[in-house]
């Protein structure tokens, strides 16, 4: 947090010196229409374009392969590439980078990342890119338009293509690389045992932890490792207010939302349930013990699915069975399911042929089906392309499916098919601060055993969490 706090202080000196910062205080402004294109769009100069992200070993041996390709389209573009720790350590350096105008040409980003960025306008709108018709030449003879066509949008799962659009001015800031959501993990071999319904609703989610209690009255039926994701996608399933990109951003403090914050204070009170900071460690730990104390479900990460299945035997067997599926909803009719997973962002450069360069690195990585089947089956992550299935190495992939040595798979496969509902919050400077201050805020209320007057208590610490969120922005 300190390190976020002082990249957002040193962007607010910079637009200071340049006499902007007035403007930036009046929230999310109009943008222009955005980059302007090169007439005749890339002329084949030769540039190097900078990419930062956070790929190990095994990925960045992935997108080594596919850098060598797209090279024999574009020889003169050359593509360096850099890990930078996590995802906040690539914030963090491109927040200091940007002040002195060394910022990369491409980044892995999340939606809150680049409404920082964009304090000072430094990522580049794709808009114009996006709807180019311009014909490329490539070194191969053939030509490709500069824009994406129709069919291309389309093929995008919707809610990761949207995302780009978060920012309350209307324009394209980043097209999705690499995604993943969050799915409920059962022992499939308990629930079958015992004759339980995987729960698809919340009411069924109470009665099913309710039964397990009856059935192991030291476990925890359920881990749920983001309290964050939990109160976001909670507002989410209600149509509740959470936060705006424009004009008052956090509308979290209401009735509905402290009605679940309570719901789930009580059943933390009766044993049901534990998230990753009231445990101290990722619930997963409970859900693969197979002694004393452990839970029987898991809401976490869709790309950590081998870290929720058991330790083999030494015949390579597991102790039980991993099932997959949604995780609950309020109503079942109009599923929503959290958008998680990098994008990618394009970073303003006076050479414009570095911006196009960039565009159509960042064009070829997002729209080609063998390089998003690879990456997922590398990686873990849900591709997103609706069409890459049609990859037969990937089909093949989907086919083996199961709880077991091709967890991974299973996980992606129900990613996949729950592609139409995903969502994704708004971003603007200050949505990270929301999000952690809504997760602290059901931790907070969770734990609170003797809290005397509940609703009091959960009314005030809703209260407090605006003011932090305000105070922090």
């Amino acid at each position: 947090m300190k390190k976020k706090i002082l990249s957002v202080l040193l962007l607010a000196v910079m637009l200071l010196n340049m006499g902007m910062l007035s403007a930036c205080n009046k929230g999310p402004q109009k943008a222009e229409a955005g980059f302007v294109v090169p007439e005749g769009g890339y002329d084949g100069s030769e540039v190097t374009i900078t990419f930062y992200h956070t790929m190990g070993a095994n990925l960045k041996e992935v997108l080594d392969l596919y850098i060598t390709e797209f090279n024999k389209l574009y020889p003169n573009i050359h593509i360096e590439h850099k890990q930078v720790g996590s995802y906040d350590d690539v914030r963090d350096q491109i927040s200091t980078e940007i002040n002195v105008g060394g910022q990369p040409n491409i980044a892995y980003c999340y939606p809150d990342h680049v409404a920082m960025y964009n304090i000072a306008k430094a990522v580049v709108p794709m808009d114009t890119l996006i709807g180019s018709t311009i014909e490329v030449k490539r070194a191969d003879g053939t030509t490709e338009v500069l824009g994406l066509t129709d069919a291309q949008q389309k093929d995008f799962i919707s809610g990761y293509y949207e995302e780009g659009k978060a920012y309350g001015d209307g324009l394209m800031y980043t097209l999705p690389l690499s995604k993943s959501t969050e799915v409920l993990y059962y022992n499939k071999t308990f629930f079958d045992e015992h004759n339980l319904k995987v729960p698809t609703t919340w009411d069924e989610m109470e009665e099913v932890c309710k039964k397990i209690k009856e059935i192991d009255p030291k476990s925890i039926p359920l881990g749920y490792d983001s309290e964050s994701n939990w109160f976001i996608t909670m507002c989410e399933q209600s149509g509740s207010d959470y936060t705006s990109a424009t004009g008052e951003h956090f509308l979290f403090d209401n009735e509905t939302n402290r009605a679940f914050v309570k719901r789930f204070s009580e059943w933390h009170q009766k044993g049901y349930v534990t998230t990753q900071q009231i445990y101290g460690a990722y619930t997963s730990g409970l859900f693969k013990a197979e002694s004393g104390q452990r839970s029987y479900m898991s809401i976490g990460s869709s790309a950590g699915a081998t870290h929720q299945r058991p330790d083999a035997n030494s015949e390579g067997k597991y102790p039980f069975d991993v099932g997959i599926t949604t995780v609950p909803q309020l109503n079942p009719d109009k599923p929503k399911v959290i958008s998680q997973g990098p994008s990618l962002c394009i970073f303003n450069k006076k050479n414009p042929q570095e911006v196009v360069a960039s565009w159509l690195f960042v064009k070829y990585l997002t729209t080609n089906l063998e390089f998003q089947a690879e990456f997922s089956m590398k990686s873990g992550y849900i591709p997103v392309l609706k069409s890459v299935t049609s990859v037969e190495a990937y089909a093949d992939f989907l086919s083996k499916a199961d709880g077991g040595n091709h967890i991974a798979a299973m996980s992606v496969k129900v990613g996949l098919e729950q592609e139409a509902a995903y969502y994704t919050s708004a971003a603007f400077n200050g949505s990270s601060t929301a999000r952690d201050q809504v997760g602290a805020l059901l931790q907070k209320c969770m734990v609170a055993k003797d809290a005397g007057d509940i609703d009091a208590f959960i009314k005030k610490a809703f209260e407090e969490a605006i003011e932090e969120c305000k105070y922090r922005t």
